[in-house]
């Protein structure tokens, strides 16, 4: 599902233009970047986290050219699905 797909299904449901829910939606995904930016977590009850996760510095090698180089730690953003949404999905999901 992409976005342009998200913003039809809500404008469908909801009888919302199409235009004024995009604009919603664009203004969510700003709203949840610029939080993560500056640093803060954000939480959405039943649905889930959008966290930072640190990683540590670690050693790769590059096979190509056969040389070790260091990753220096830094932050991911990463997401945690609430445990109502995550049964949701194993038992509406077919294999």
């Amino acid at each position: 599902m992409t976005k342009a797909d998200i913003v039809n299904e809500i404008a469908k449901n909801t009888g919302i233009e199409k235009v004024a829910v995009q604009k919603t939606v664009e203004a969510f995904m700003d709203a949840l970047k610029s939080s993560m930016i500056a640093g803060n977590n954000v939480y959405l009850r039943g649905f889930g986290s959008f966290v930072i996760k640190k990683r540590a510095k670690k050693t790769a090698r590059n096979i190509s050219k056969n040389t070790t180089i260091i990753i220096p730690a830094h932050n991911i953003p990463a997401f945690k699905p609430a445990k109502t949404f995550v049964n949701k999905v194993k038992s509406h999901v077919k294999k």
